[in-house]
């Protein structure tokens, strides 16, 4: 089997590329971490864990991230799609740097929050039709509390809009209990967190009409959040049934024919992970846990430094000394930053993706668009078009 290295370029990954690397993890045992970020900040401490871990990483955004990432005083009904778009735009900008595959991926989009997906297809269109590639490798479509004819319909019709891009779809069927960006799952009858082998068979068989390029998230009594061990019944050996019964109806040659995906990851045991795992999970979802880590960092720096911390002027060391390294946000967010990272590493060392990829950054460049044969007006202009996108999504 090739190294990853060989298969897939550092930075940024899109189309083909990224269904090799779907394809090498499902095959080498391992998934990739997907990281909700709501800053460039969070963002930046996945893409150096990832680089310390020598690990390809997700990066994920929601809808209340997108539109916190673009300010809470915009009202603007895009916000979400704006601030999206701007994450992207950002880590575009950096990955390379970093060595690693990253992908650019959505999280959960309700029935309600179609309107954030449409804008961040245009956003992709627009930065296809120029550059060749979408804006983002991956988007999640979650219509898990519609019927599923309804849920898989609509899948279907976005696919077919996302397939021409090569852009990778991920959906849901089945549910995930807990909350998560607004979307409230706390009541639900506990046998709907458990999918059916003929459910996801029924998506797999609409969805492979149109591209490889998807992948199911089959709930297997997940719960969004943080959870005390035993309060939550995870059955990760179900993905193996799914698996068998997609084998058997497609008649494939492979053992694990479905890309599967698990939700609600925070607080899982070892043990639930490693199953799902060697079941044909290649991306499970962090959020919960990373947040924490977060807040931690500073949590710990605030206690050991309060002291430096009340004033600008004046602390143990002198009534006069300042205390600007001390408050200087560089400082504090590195803080929390260095335990976010701690913690994606761990996530990567779990999931068996650590050391699957030597970081590489020679010839390191932006991927903000690649024009082919530009000339120097064209070059000036790239600013301009780059942002042609945002504001695209502002004018509808």
């Amino acid at each position: 089997m090739a190294s990853l290295n060989e298969l897939v370029p550092p930075g940024v990954v899109t189309g083909d590329n990224l269904l090799v690397l779907f394809k090498h993890a499902r095959d080498n045992g391992y998934a990739i971490p997907a990281v909700n970020c709501t800053s460039s900040s969070t963002a930046n401490a996945c893409l150096e864990a990832a680089k310390k871990a020598k690990s390809p990483v997700i990066i994920q955004v929601s809808n209340g991230g997108g539109a916190f990432l673009a300010g809470k005083a915009v009202k603007d009904p895009n916000a979400a799609a704006v601030g999206s778009v701007a994450l992207a735009m950002h880590i575009r900008s950096v990955a390379a740097y970093y060595g690693i595959p990253v992908v650019i991926h959505s999280d959960h989009c309700a029935k309600k929050l179609l309107p954030w997906f449409d804008g961040m297809l245009d956003a992709d269109k627009e930065f296809f039709d120029k550059y060749g590639e979408p804006l983002f490798g991956s988007h999640m479509l979650d219509l898990s509390e519609e019927p599923d004819e309804e849920n898989i319909a609509i899948c279907v019709e976005y696919f077919k809009k996302m397939a021409p891009m090569k852009i990778w779809l991920e959906m849901e069927i089945g549910i995930t209990g807990g909350e998560e960006d607004g979307v409230n799952n706390e009541g639900i009858d506990p046998e709907k967190l458990y999918t059916s082998p003929e459910q996801v068979y029924s998506v797999y068989e609409s969805l492979s009409k149109i591209s490889p390029m998807f992948s199911i998230a089959a709930a297997f009594g997940n719960v969004h959040g943080v959870y005390k061990p035993g309060n939550v019944k995870l059955s990760p050996e179900r993905l193996g049934h799914h698996q068998a019964h997609t084998k058997k109806m497609i008649g494939s040659g492979l053992e694990k024919p479905i890309f599967l995906v698990m939700h609600g990851g925070s607080g899982s045991t070892d043990d639930e992970i490693k199953t799902a795992v060697s079941n044909g999970v290649i991306k499970m979802n962090i959020d919960t846990d990373t947040q924490w880590s977060y807040w931690d960092g500073l949590r710990i720096f605030e206690k050991e430094k309060r002291d430096y911390l009340q004033a600008q002027i004046g602390n143990p060391t002198g009534a006069d000394k300042p205390n600007k390294k001390f408050y200087d946000p560089r400082v504090w967010i590195r803080k929390a930053e260095e335990a976010m990272v701690t913690r994606v590493e761990t996530s990567m060392d779990k999931l068996n993706s650590k050391g699957t990829y030597e970081p590489k950054t020679e010839g390191a460049t932006p991927q903000l668009g690649s024009l082919k044969n530009p000339n120097p007006i064209t070059l000036v202009c790239l600013g301009a078009l780059l942002g042609s996108a945002v504001m695209l999504i502002l004018k509808k």
